[in-house]
């Protein structure tokens, strides 16, 4: 074809393969007849326009950029050896020169109703094309592709039905998963249909698919903003606009399925013709009616689909927009639609590229920065509310125990008491300090998170690498990771080169992640962060390598901005404690207005019967005085002070358990916790991987001793014989150790990537510092190593099987140093669950240099490892060879032997053996290649590369309808690159296959020494531990086996199976599951609130900032305190130093401590203060004057009631704490049962006093004097008080069962309070103040009789509390 020939337009169904009529509107454009031109176009969104003449000064019409403001279609044709190419255009009939027509109603992005200045316009000159597209350039393939600017990604058919099957799981998901919202939905629906979809590419996919996308689509158009008027939300509009263009032929059938009843409910249409509506959505539901209309027979009557009463509006609607009446399509929603925010790891790098418009080798253009970032948003984590510290202060006063207090402050002031005023004014403001001061640090947590934005980044713009601030990375933006850097935002890596990422931060794995930029076939949108080796997150920090990588989330959209996001919006709930003081004041208020009441109402009684007149006055103000005192002795005045110093003192104590405390009320909680769900590694195992078995292809099993020990000087391999013999230890010599051992152990050292080194040492010192596990006679010891410290770098995993050789005798330097090299390596992936590297050695040390033999070494999955191999090596009889290694060089004879039916079978059956016992198993195996100048290898070893065919199916797409914008101009040189990856070719003979099978390796994460006691007394104490890990299922069941925590009959389930079930459907699982296996950390959150919501009191741990929205919302945040994260710490209620799941029971513990002196000193109390009412109201009752005067009541709740309450507080645990089940959530803090011992305490008391307090005043039992009287039963009921004050020391347990001396601080508070008894009875002056006056030694006996009696009652309450087992 000639090169000044003008291009060839083509439509859409010609590109097809298609002919239809031609759209009259649009008649086919005359061509020269050189070339021959269809003349025939369709009536879609693709009419025909005139074709673009050649300049006169062109020199080929195929080099021309075109200018137009319509997307473009590019399309090569290959004529013989020439191959020229020529470029054609499609674009709509409309002259987009003149106003545009187009609305100017802004999106949220502000993108998809472009005004128009964002238009480029056309330029029909060829010569005169806009310097913006100079970068299109021609495609040079041999195949006919349409391409336009629009179609980034061409996926095929099953991979389109993929991308909507997971929308629409979304579509229905979306209400109760918080990890998604409907704007994401929604932006990703119309991606796929603009992109993928649009103009006939696939007018036929899955029913099932289809209709279940109707049910979705239909679901959601109906949500609206609850204002004054009804008005639909952007993403109701995107439903209804996609649910006219998925009009497609099953789509179609789905439809036409559904009552007119439903659509009409459904599709809203009066809303959308209402006069309230945008110019807009009258034209989309105009467009959908006519659609419906003309489409189904059953909806060809349009006023069945809309309500009665709304019909003159919609035709009037209707007659306004004939246009898209008969359009029969829908109408534009306008402008460009860029990418939605995703980690895209199932994405080839080529495609990502394209998706974003961006390039690797020039980045993003600067002129498309602003609209990208007025699209995107700015690289900024979420501010978080910034709390007003007088606010924090005044909630402190706003706790109704508190605002109890304020009100009886104001009484004692009232009667003039101010001493007691002053105390309890104290008590306010020491409580309101430490809970602000609680609630300030809280506030830190948000505060860290916003310190972990990066500041700058090394970013690829216009060709040129430069440093910009962080905040203006876009995705598209092409960013650089150095060594050490913190990654600005979330990447989709696209190379890179020894790439280790430490993302401790997220996962709290402090060990560094090996990144792959390969793409993981995945079928749902999410994949736990560990799995996501082709991305990078926000604020990990590259520990080694370099890469480029590609920005595919910023902001709020990165996995820190919804952390912060979600750390924000979680409020935490009130403590057990804190609702049930809440509960008690205000019991306790009610019941001091009723006595109030009651004490006046009876005192004014009598003074009007007994007293004059003139008498009353003085009478009843003393009567109301008295009435107020009784009154505000009912309320436990000490209960906040006494409640923050015993939770503070625990505090204390369990910080010198390793359990750090960070909220006072978590104490309490802790007591009262039904579920601990824990992480395993590190928690309840030692987080240490160790070999424990080595299993060989001739049947022997190998076992390793102080495995977890990084120290190469200790442990040793034993082999396993049977369980009635010592397992024998094996040598650590070439002459002394099995061929299989050693293989195996070798492709352990040198098929790894990890080392262990000494602390402080140089890693590439390795060779030198692990040389003191090898013989003498082959390596000198290093004996300055001996109490040397060690550590591992790398995978965990690898880390364990260097240990396990190194334990053997051959650490990797052995190897080196007898000439082993590795020249190739292919790294492990998910998809082939493989590794493998390629070493050469010299063939025959002494002989000619140069001279070298080379092998394969290979580890992974046991099955993909046995699936790869030909053969196994059998039994090698000792002394058939000089040396074990001689089995990796090439040999005449054979020493393999096939792989047959019955060795597979017995490998097998011991993978699944070591597999059940908690062991990740890997296998192991081998393959000889070539020489190199020593003799030839077998040709069967030579080749094994596995031959991809990379033939795909192509076809040309049609241009799409929408008006390209200046950021498609900009960026479409970028959209124009191929979207196929280089597949990387292997060399020949090193391909992972025609292996030879050596064995498999065990490793195991060892359980924590005490956990499984610590398992047992949970159990006991009512508590359900929980396991959650990321590990296997199996590996995770074994262990929780092994600890007691998977008991026979219980359940493990995996991650991907808690994903498809709701916070609902979670709770109601029967039995509930003990082991969650797989589970990322963004399923605890979701875990919590389904316990929350039965009724369950949960304590979560975790160490990830993944973890801490979980850890907030749990009712105890437990966070790691080694591999915890900063963030984490702060979130959390309680840290542990020694990441120990022992110290978490041991803090559970000192939560139901606290909680139980809570209750003894509320019991105490309140059987003191209500004695003294029941002593008022018994003598008011029958009209005997009050045993005290308002003096004495003050003075009696001064010197009875703090001291011993507070030394309740640091009561040690009573026996048989941890046997008990935790209180339930719906208990209030005082029981049914606890009331009637309060009851019972009291009347005991009030009893005794009163029978003193009368006898005395009729002169039987002493002195008829009235101050006497007074004075005796002042000091009958104080004593008894003090005593009650030991006596309550043990609610079930008998007083005489406990160590007297083990509270010295009763003993030390007791005394004081007796002292100032004394001193008010005896202390002239002071005696006076009170109205008291001294008693003699008979008094004494009446006291000593009270409390022996009070002793043996208290015994047995006691002793029935304990054969009734009540809940106190």
């Amino acid at each position: 074809m000639a090169d000044d020939q003008p291009p060839i337009i083509k439509s859409e169904n010609e590109r097809l393969g298609n002919h239809a009529p031609v759209n009259p509107a649009n008649p086919a454009v005359e061509t020269p007849a050189a070339v021959p031109v269809a003349a025939t176009a369709t009536a879609s969104p693709e009419p025909l326009i005139d074709p673009i003449a050649p300049s006169s000064n062109s020199i080929h019409a195929s080099d021309h950029t075109i200018a137009q403001a319509q997307p473009h279609a590019f399309t090569t044709t290959s004529h013989g050896d020439d191959q020229t190419s020529s470029t054609t255009a499609a674009a709509h009939a409309m002259d987009l020169t003149g106003p545009s027509s187009s609305s100017h109603h802004h999106a949220r992005n502000n993108l998809s109703f472009a005004p128009k200045d964002n238009l480029y316009e056309i330029d029909t000159a060829a010569a005169d094309s806009p310097a913006q597209l100079a970068g299109i350039t021609r495609t040079t393939s041999g195949t006919n592709e349409g391409y336009s600017i629009y179609s980034n990604v061409k996926d095929g058919k099953v991979s389109i039905e993929h991308q909507i099957e997971i929308n629409v799981v979304d579509l229905f998901d979306v209400q109760s998963n918080k990890d998604i919202s409907l704007e994401e939905v929604m932006d990703s629906l119309r991606y796929v249909m603009e992109y993928r979809i649009k103009g006939g590419r696939y007018p036929s996919l899955e029913y099932d698919i289809m209709k279940r996308l109707a049910d979705g689509l239909l679901m959601n158009m109906g949500h609206y903003e609850k204002r004054r008027k009804v008005r639909l939300t952007e993403e109701a509009n995107v439903a209804f606009q996609l649910f006219g263009e998925f009009l497609l032929e099953e789509f179609r059938q789905a439809v036409g399925e559904k009552s007119v009843s439903d659509l009409r409910f459904a599709l809203k249409l009066d809303v959308r013709c209402g006069s309230s509506s945008t110019e807009q959505q009258q034209q989309a539901a105009v467009a959908l009616i006519a659609l419906l209309s003309a489409i189904y027979p059953q909806f060809s009557d349009w006023r069945e689909l809309v309500k009665g009463q709304a019909h003159s509006e919609v035709q009037k609607c209707m007659s306004q927009h004939a246009d898209f009446v008969k359009a029969e399509k829908m109408p534009e929603m306008g402008g460009l639609i860029l990418a939605p925010q995703a980690l895209c790891f199932d994405r080839r790098i080529k495609r990502c590229l394209k998706m974003f418009r961006t390039s690797l080798e020039t980045g993003l253009p600067s002129e498309a920065i602003p609209a990208l970032q007025e699209h995107y948003g700015r690289n900024m984590l979420p501010q978080p509310p910034s709390p007003s510290i007088p606010k924090m202060i005044f909630t402190q006063f706003t706790d109704f125990m508190i605002l109890l207090l304020l009100a009886v402050a104001i009484l004692l002031a009232a009667i003039k008491e101010y001493i007691s005023m002053s105390v309890l004014f104290i008590v306010i403001v020491l409580n309101a300090i430490i809970g602000f001061t609680q609630e300030y640090k809280a506030g830190k947590a948000l505060d860290a998170l916003t310190k972990l934005s990066v500041p700058v980044a090394q970013v690829l713009r216009d060709g040129k690498t430069s440093m910009i601030n962080s905040e203006e990375l876009v995705p598209g933006d092409i960013v650089i990771l150095e060594e050490g850097e913190s990654v600005p935002a979330d990447l989709r890596l696209a190379e890179v080169s020894q790439l280790e990422i430490i993302e401790s931060i997220l996962t709290g794995e402090s060990v560094a992640v090996n990144k792959d930029p390969k793409e993981i076939k995945t079928s749902t949108r999410k994949l736990p962060l560990g799995d996501c080796k082709g991305n990078a997150f926000m604020a990990t920090v590259v520990a080694k390598g370099r890469g480029k990588g590609i920005v595919v989330r910023t902001g709020h959209s990165t996995e820190m901005g919804k952390i912060s996001a979600a750390i924000a919006g979680t409020r935490k709930i009130l403590t057990p404690v804190q609702r049930k003081l809440a509960k008690l004041g205000k019991l306790l208020v009610v019941f001091a207005l009723v006595l109030c009441a009651v004490m006046a109402g009876i005192q004014v009684a009598y003074i009007h019967a007994r007293h004059p007149p003139g008498e009353r006055s003085r009478a009843v103000r003393d009567a109301i005085i008295t009435a107020i005192s009784l009154a505000v002795s009912v309320i436990p005045e000490g209960l906040v002070a006494v409640t923050t110093v015993t939770m503070a003192m625990a505090v204390r104590r369990m910080a010198t358990r390793k359990a750090i405390v960070r909220t006072l009320p978590a104490v309490e909680t802790l007591g009262s916790v039904t579920f601990i769900c824990s992480d395993k590694t590190g928690t309840l195992t030692e987080g240490k991987m160790g070999a424990a078995e080595l299993w060989t292809s001739d049947g022997a099993a190998y076992g390793f001793t102080e495995s977890t020990s990084l120290d190469p000087n200790k442990g040793d391999v034993t082999m396993k014989t049977n369980d009635t013999e010592e397992p024998q230890v094996m040598g650590k010599t070439l002459e002394q150790v099995p061929a299989q051992m050693l293989i195996s152990l070798m492709v352990s050292s040198l098929c790894n990537n990890s080392s262990v080194v000494q602390k402080g040492a140089d890693e590439d010192s390795e060779a030198s510092v692990v040389a003191v596990s090898v013989p003498d006679e082959e390596k000198p010891v290093n004996t300055s190593a001996k109490a040397a410290e060690w550590k591992g770098i790398g995978d965990p995993t690898e880390v364990a099987l260097v240990v396990a050789a190194q334990k053997a005798g051959f650490p990797k330097s052995y190897f080196h140093d007898l000439g082993y090299t590795r020249i190739y390596e292919q790294a492990f992936d998910s998809e082939r669950k493989v590794m493998s590297v390629v070493y050469k050695a010299p063939l025959n040390p002494e002989g000619t240099k140069g001279d070298h033999f080379e092998f394969v070494l290979a580890k992974g999955a046991p099955e993909e490892i046995l699936n790869r191999c030909v053969g196994y090596l059998p039994t090698i009889d000792a002394g058939s060879l000089p040396s074990p290694l001689d089995i990796l060089k090439p040999h005449e004879h054979d020493l393999t032997r096939p792989v047959t039916e019955e060795f597979y079978d017995s490998v097998t059956e011991a993978s699944g053996r070591m597999a059940d016992n908690g062991l990740r198993v890997l296998g192991l195996a081998y393959k000889k290649v070539k020489v190199n100048g020593g003799g030839a290898v077998s040709s069967g070893l030579g080749d094994g590369l596995d031959h991809i065919n990379n033939i795909k199916d192509k076809k040309e797409f049609p241009a799409s309808t929408l008006k390209p914008t200046k950021l498609d101009m900009i960026t479409a040189a970028n959209a124009q690159q191929d979207d196929d990856d280089d597949d990387e070719e292997i060399p020949p003979g090193y391909a992972e296959s025609e292996l030879v099978f050596l064995g498999m390796i065990g490793l195991i994460d060892p359980a924590r020494a005490g956990v499984k006691e610590s398992v047992r007394i949970c159990k006991e104490a009512g508590i359900t531990v929980v396991m959650i890990t990321g590990d296997h299922i199996k590996t995770a069941s074994a262990i929780a086996r092994e600890l007691g925590i998977l008991e026979e009959g219980g359940r493990a389930i995996k991650g991907e199976e808690l994903d498809l079930l709701s916070e609902q459907q979670i709770a109601d699982l029967k039995p509930f599951p003990n082991v969650f296996a797989r589970v990322s950390p963004d399923n605890k959150l979701k875990l919590v609130t389904a316990l929350q919501s039965r009724g369950e009191s949960v304590a979560m741990t975790g160490d990830g900032v993944n973890d801490a929205p979980a850890i907030k919302a749990a009712n105890v945040g437990v966070a790691m305190g080694i591999a915890g994260t900063d963030i984490t710490k702060q979130a959390a209620d309680i840290v542990l130093s020694d990441d120990n799941f022992n110290t978490i029971v041991v803090a559970v513990e000192e939560g139901r401590r606290v909680f139980e002196n809570i209750l003894k000193f509320i019991v105490y109390l309140l059987s003191c203060n209500c004695a003294e009412i029941f002593l008022f109201l018994l003598c008011a009752a029958i009209g005997e004057e009050l045993p005290f005067t308002v003096v004495m009541i003050l003075w009696a709740n001064i010197i009875a009631d703090v001291p011993p309450a507070m030394a309740l507080g640091v009561e040690p645990a009573e026996p048989g704490l941890m046997k008990r089940n935790p209180r339930s959530a719906q208990h209030g803090i005082v029981t049914p049962a606890s009331f009637v011992v309060i009851i019972f305490q009291s009347m005991m008391m009030t009893l005794m006093t009163f029978a003193v307090y009368i006898l005395n005043k009729r002169g039987i039992m002493g002195e008829s004097d009235e101050s006497h009287a007074q004075s005796e039963a002042f000091l009958v009921l104080t004593s008894l008080q003090l005593l009650q004050g030991f006596l309550s020391r043990t609610m079930r347990t008998s007083v005489f069962k406990i160590n007297p001396l083990s509270n010295r601080w009763m003993i030390a508070g007791v005394l004081l309070s007796f002292v100032l008894m004394i001193m008010g009875i005896y202390i002239d002056g002071l005696n006076d103040i009170l109205q008291l006056v001294p008693v003699g030694g008979m008094s004494w006996v009446k006291v000593v009789i009270c409390c022996t009696i009070l002793v043996v009652f208290s015994e047995i309450e006691k002793l029935i509390l304990r054969v009734i087992k009540v809940v106190l």
